[in-house]
């Protein structure tokens, strides 16, 4: 699958991220971690945050769309994962995440034909216009 590289720079429409108590907890729990941050309310507040903290690939679930690129999911291979952060995402926010496409390139398979990597990095502000997170993704197209 080829994309033009014309489509780096491109940005999306930015996407309105309301995080959740019960989304933070199902999450924890699906990845395995019952850090109790991320669980319990009442300990999270008792070290000093607002409320329940979100586990670090926690913005993995927010759906934004790459501008510009319609991919086929099953030609999909996850290539790798980056996160930073300014401060931890608590439940009660509400970010602003806006994606952009960072680079297009291919490479040849080792058992022949191209791939087509596409790096995109999600920026999740909160409402008042601070960075709280980037993530920088790479995605391999069979």
């Amino acid at each position: 699958m080829q994309i033009d590289p014309a489509v780096i720079g491109s940005t999306s429409e930015a996407v309105l991220m309301e995080v959740e108590k019960g989304a933070i907890r199902a999450f924890a729990h699906a990845i395995g971690d019952e850090n109790p941050l991320f669980t319990d309310e009442a300990y999270a507040r008792e070290h000093g945050y607002s409320s329940l903290v979100a586990p670090p690939t926690f913005p993995t679930t927010f759906r934004v769309p790459i501008p510009q690129v319609k991919i086929e999911l099953s030609r999909v291979l996850h290539g790798g994962q980056e996160y930073s952060y300014t401060r931890p995402i608590v439940a009660g926010d509400v970010l602003r995440c806006v994606n952009q496409v960072l680079d297009v390139y291919e490479r040849e398979g080792k058992q022949g034909g191209k791939m087509t990597f596409l790096v995109t990095r999600v920026k999740g502000e909160d409402l008042d216009g601070q960075l709280v997170f980037t993530s920088t993704s790479t995605i391999i197209l069979r």
